[in-house]
């Protein structure tokens, strides 16, 4: 079993904490077997609520998934106890969003497509509905009178 954390980077324009809009955000993730090394041909979606059981029974857990290639089983699972840290780095460092315990499996990769949510630096604007899906968001901040955005996501992964 290894924990993974999910490190984000983003260029955002008059706005912080960056993150997920929901609790039951859909993360899509590129997977690898650790017993063969083979990687998933498409992203994988996981998502904190929902759980799933394992073969033997025993277990649940967020995400389950046979490797096409040696067949066997591997699960990953968020901690209920660790909550997402929103992204607030300044000059655009990476900054860690989240972990995930995974046994088999290793995240590769991030998709950041998908529904988040941002605050306005000028005036604590909310903005619950910042779609990522194209890979950027721009919107404007009647409150302050500023322009906002998000743009240039990038992520890596590493051992927690």
């Amino acid at each position: 079993m290894v924990v993974l954390q999910l490190w984000i980077k983003a260029e955002l324009e008059n706005v912080t904490d960056l993150q997920p809009a929901t609790d039951d955000f859909e993360y899509f993730f590129k997977v690898k077997c650790t017993s063969c090394n083979e990687v998933h041909p498409k992203q994988v979606s996981v998502n904190r609520t929902e759980e799933y059981e394992l073969a033997s029974g025993k277990a649940k857990a967020n995400f389950v998934w046979r490797c096409g290639m040696c067949k066997r089983e591997h699960s990953a699972s968020f901690n209920p106890a660790e909550k997402i840290t929103p992204y607030n780095a300044e000059n655009a460092q990476f900054g860690p969003l989240l972990k995930i315990e995974c046994r088999g499996l290793e995240f590769i990769d991030f998709d950041p497509s998908g529904i988040w949510k941002v605050t306005g630096v000028g005036k604590g604007t909310k903005f619950n509905e910042v779609d990522l899906n194209e890979g950027e968001w721009t919107d404007y901040d009647e409150k302050a009178a500023l322009p906002v955005g998000v743009s240039e996501v990038e992520s890596k992964w590493t051992r927690a």
